[in-house]
């Protein structure tokens, strides 16, 4: 054995490699190989009788129809709404683009039920803010956003942030180089923009769209509030109802629709491959502001209508949903006399399955963020600085879980925990743990990817220059490389404690009686007609949401740059 390996071994860094390389294993590829094994040889022998089944149904075709149709046209919203609002911040001279960036990000952060909710105590003849305001319509007419055009414009609504994130990222690093040029040759600013700077854009506007795409296609929240009372089912509400069905074969079939669910995502990303291998768009020059538009006269015209938007898509349905918590009954209007918080009261200290799912979904949370905080530092220590094909592919591998719809990740759960684990004899399916192990695979990544940025910032002299005195690895790893990357690591467990406290495409697979998160809570209290009281958890969770970005906003400045998406 040569003195390099010799050396790893003894302080520590081959066995923590070692670990990273199991952990990443078990939450990545297990369950991936798990949902294709029972999918094809269900009972552990190969049998495609299962797939000839699920594919002939009339059922399966007609929900991935409505997961295209949603899909794309929802995509096509978040297109044009991430792209105008990405345009305003990076391009003009608008006020308040921190506060709009806050805002506009707000409905990425909010669970999709949550959303779904709250546009649903919009409208209809029984929304208490509309009986208030006299705007109800007449009893007995139908709420319109329990529809496919609502499915659509929430599905819309909630990715734009997605394909915000990703031009914002572009714009900021186009180089002003032809942009320039353009201008000093008479070019007007639209002509720049539509002939130059969006073409330049593709990559990121490809990038978004594909995101805003894979997940539409794997939400469950919006299309389970929205669709499942209008009898519009799509393959994440297939999967849920025929789990509630019991029957003999019932788990390969819904492996099977896992996979088609993943398939349909993966025709995202095959379509941003096919345009953007097209054509070379690689740019040369310095990266800095492209362009910096004065609005003049227009800017209080716009500024005006961007706030309009916000105020639209946000501000109005979440006073919808407020209204709603505050009213003994639904269809109550609000006033001195009918105003309560009784269901607040109820909620957060009497009834248990509430109270539980809390203390459930903060533990989860807390759990997750906290343990793939502490696996995020060396992985991506490993990733950066010492890159080979082994580690480049442990990344690649890290990233399945997210890139995958919940749905499919809780199908894989189920099959792997569904019987007690070998040599322990000990089984997770039907308790808390199960879900703990689907979200330390779901958000992996989400932790990974603001330390990952940290490392390839920071001068590795320090750590090196240690090594070079004796010192151990895990010294290191304790001394050195934490302290250095703690902020970017908290940034990450910051994301990963926001996405995973209100989750539901996952849990609503995975919970059971006493494990209850807050995603599954709202969901169940809205299905059993328990509208006040799901609004009111809602309510709660969305001041917590925006409680917790609004803290780390003003901490901001102690982070690396971009690691907190709602910051400008």
């Amino acid at each position: 054995m040569s003195a390099t390996r010799s050396r790893i071994r003894l302080d520590g860094e081959g066995a923590t490699l070692a670990v990273l390389l199991v952990f990443v294993a078990a939450v990545s590829a297990l369950p991936v190989g798990r949902l294709i094994l029972e999918a094809f040889a269900p009972g552990g022998r190969f049998d495609l009788s299962v797939i000839a089944s699920v594919l002939s149904a009339g059922s399966t075709w007609t929900a991935a129809w409505h997961s295209l149709v949603t899909a794309g046209f929802g995509t096509a919203i978040s297109l044009v709404l991430g792209t105008l609002f990405a345009l305003l911040v990076a391009l003009t001279d608008m006020r308040g683009k921190a506060a709009l960036v806050f805002c506009f990000l707000l409905p990425l952060m909010i669970p999709p039920q949550v959303t779904a909710l709250s546009w649903a105590q919009l409208f209809g003849p029984a929304s208490p803010l509309l009986i208030t305001l006299g705007l109800a319509p007449p009893l007995g007419s139908p709420n319109p956003i329990y529809s496919r055009e609502g499915i659509i414009l929430l599905l819309g609504i909630q990715q734009a942030p997605l394909v915000f994130l990703t031009v914002r990222a572009g714009l900021r690093s186009l180089p002003r180089e032809m942009i320039e040029a353009a201008r000093s040759c008479g070019a007007r600013r639209l002509s720049v923009l539509f002939t130059i700077v969006l073409p330049m854009m593709t990559p990121p506007l490809v990038a978004g769209a594909a995101l805003a795409y894979v997940s539409s296609v794997g939400n469950f929240g919006i299309p389970a509030l929205l669709g499942i009372p209008a009898g519009y089912t799509v393959l994440p509400t297939l999967i849920y109802e025929r789990l509630a069905s019991f029957g003999p074969s019932i788990i390969s079939d819904v492996a099977v629709l896992s996979i088609l669910v993943g398939v349909l995502a993966v025709l995202g990303f095959a379509v941003q491959s096919l345009i953007t291998g097209r054509r070379d768009y690689r740019t040369v020059g310095a990266p800095s502001q492209a362009l910096s538009y004065p609005l003049g006269r227009a800017r209080p015209l716009v500024e005006a209508g961007a706030w309009a938007i916000i105020v639209l898509i946000l501000v109005v349905p979440l006073l919808a949903l407020v209204a709603t918590s505050l009213v003994s009954a639904y269809g109550v209007a609000l006033s001195e006399k009918t105003v309560t918080l009784s269901n607040y009261a109820e909620v957060l200290f009497r009834q248990d399955a509430t109270v539980r799912a809390f203390r459930n979904s903060f533990f989860l949370a807390c759990g997750a963020s906290a343990l793939l905080m502490i696996i995020a530092v060396p992985f991506a220590a490993f990733v950066v600085w010492r890159p080979n094909r082994l580690l480049r592919g442990l990344a690649a591998l890290a990233e399945v879980p997210y890139a995958l719809p919940g749905i499919v990740l809780g199908i894989a759960a189920i099959l792997i925990f569904i019987r007690p684990l070998p040599v322990f004899g000990i089984s997770l399916y039907n308790t808390i743990w199960i879900i703990f192990f689907a979200y330390l695979a779901r958000f992996l990544t989400l932790s990974l990817r603001p330390v990952v940025g940290a490392v390839q910032q920071t001068d590795r002299a320090l750590e090196e220059a240690a090594r070079m005195t004796g010192a151990s690895y895990l010294f290191r790893l304790r001394t050195i490389l934490f302290p250095l990357l703690a902020p970017a690591a908290a940034a990450g467990a910051i994301l990963t404690f926001m996405t995973s406290f209100n989750e539901l495409t996952v849990s609503a697979l995975l919970w059971s009686a006493g494990n209850e998160t807050l995603g599954v809570v709202v969901f169940n209290l809205d299905d059993g007609g328990y509208t006040v009281l799901a609004s009111a958890v809602a309510a709660v969770t969305v001041a917590v949401i925006v409680a917790i970005m609004g803290v780390t906003a003003l901490f901001a400045r102690l982070l690396p740059r971009g690691v907190l998406p709602w910051t400008n």
